[in-house]
């Protein structure tokens, strides 16, 4: 019966005792009160992809406006967002030239969109300090402003 007892008891501690492991993510908030899509850029062991689109509610559906975009430790220092404000137009861009299209993609390579049949957008570059986790937010002025 001792014996028994001390089983379960160092089962339990080892449950409770041991810590799981960091769960790190390159993550994207929307802090607005629209509805955006979220592209992303980055560049890996192959060589320059950009992915899209996430739909990222509105600040008022919180937990749900953060959503990982890369899931995992991140291996870069730089990553490329361009954002679509989809309720009240307008958008999140940059000067650095990515490839992208109007529906879901990933597109392996930055150079020659247009001839590649992909549409050339402007990113704005977010630098994550090489930390394994990162978290962008999304509020304010965007860089075009919807009709």
């Amino acid at each position: 019966m001792v014996r028994s007892w001390a089983l379960a008891a160092g089962a339990i501690f080892l449950f409770f005792g041991t810590t799981l492991p960091a769960h790190a993510d390159l993550k994207l908030c929307n802090n607005t009160d629209s509805r955006v899509g979220v592209a992303l850029g980055y560049k890996d062991k192959d060589g320059w992809a950009t992915e899209g689109w996430w739909t990222i509610p509105p600040q008022s559906e919180a937990p749900k406006n953060c959503m990982p975009l890369l899931k995992g430790d991140l291996i870069a220092r730089y990553y490329y967002v361009f954002a679509v404000d989809y309720d009240k137009g307008g958008s999140w861009g940059g000067k650095s030239m990515m490839c992208t299209r109007d529906k879901v993609f990933t597109i392996r390579g930055i150079e020659d969109c247009e001839a590649r049949g992909y549409t050339r957008t402007g990113f704005f570059e977010v630098d994550t300090d090489e930390q394994g986790d990162w978290t962008v937010s999304l509020s304010g002025e965007k860089t075009t402003q919807g009709q």
